[in-house]
């Protein structure tokens, strides 16, 4: 019989059915890393037909002798529903039984179901605690998260360093809300010094992954000019574009779209939605906005 490591290296091979064949024996005989494997493949449906009740099975008995990742994915299986009843009361223990072993998935997922208030009393202070455990060990989300609690003074006294020091950390890591954030805190200046080139930077890079926001944001810096030249015609763009990506009322795009149209002529109008199109692409939003930038249609204004 194959050992641990040959079902492992059959795995990372992308050799399915040798795994399979290989975990099934030891996950049979009770070993929980094999059992945690086997109902991995069946929950990916690798190898064999995505079977969420097989996986659930595999999963629960490797969570019942302590793995820790077992244990969230089971966590996760009830929070979706998947092969188990939806049950986040469910959910939120086995969360916790991964957490406490120091896994940042189960703690940033506990950490949200505090916050919430989902499978357990609402409590920002556990919510904070669970998000920095996970946001210690690099987990962008609970970084981003962290960042929020500290800047909303939710669960911990408002520290607006703190929340441009966790901010900052997932946003390098590519977070799009942590980006957006950051971007916020350097146009203001909270917690650093002002910096509106600062704040395009990542408004920019949150705009290039469909943030609503971030383009809203963005669009009002080349509406101002501050930190980029003004631009009517790439304000408006990036305002009509906000506004497709995102119809909820907090979304700004669609009052700053209509107050700049009226001080814009037609040719701007007609410039701003051809950039708008061209922005829409996909992989072209950085492209198109400084190719405009550097060769416009028409100069902003005429």
């Amino acid at each position: 019989m194959a050992g641990m490591d040959e079902a492992k290296a059959a795995l990372g091979k992308g050799d399915y059915a040798t795994a399979i064949k290989d975990f099934r024996p030891m996950a049979e005989q009770g070993d929980a890393v094999a059992q945690y494997y086997l109902g991995m493949v069946h929950a990916n449906g690798q190898g064999v037909a995505r079977d969420y009740e097989e996986a659930a099975k595999w999963i629960r008995l490797a969570a019942g002798q302590g793995h820790a990742g077992a244990q969230y994915m089971l966590g996760l299986m009830h929070a979706l529903g998947r092969g188990v009843e939806q049950d986040d009361k469910e959910a939120a223990k086995w969360y916790r039984l991964a957490a406490e072993q120091g896994d940042a998935n189960a703690q940033s997922k506990l950490a949200a179901m505090f916050e919430e208030g989902r499978g357990a009393a609402q409590d920002h202070k556990e919510a904070v605690k669970w998000y920095r455990l996970a946001a210690e060990q690099g987990d962008a989300y609970a970084q981003y998260k962290l960042g929020s609690k500290y800047a909303n003074g939710q669960g911990i006294a408002r520290d607006d360093k703190e929340a441009v020091k966790w901010y900052r950390l997932a946003a390098e890591q590519g977070d799009v809300d942590a980006q957006n954030n950051l971007g916020v805190m350097c146009e203001h200046g909270r917690g650093v010094a002002r910096d509106y080139k600062e704040a395009v930077k990542w408004y920019r890079l949150a705009a290039v992954q469909a943030d609503a926001g971030a383009q809203n944001n963005l669009g009002v810096l080349y509406r101002t000019g501050k930190g980029v030249p003004e631009n009517r015609v790439v304000a408006y763009a990036l305002f009509i574009l906000s506004a497709a990506n995102n119809f909820s009322p907090e979304n700004r795009a669609p009052g700053n779209r209509d107050a700049l149209a009226r001080s814009m002529s037609e040719k701007e109008i007609e410039a701003a939605e051809g950039l708008m199109r061209e922005m829409s692409k996909l992989g072209n939003f950085e492209k198109a906005l400084d190719r405009y930038v550097r060769n416009p249609v028409i100069k902003s204004g005429s």
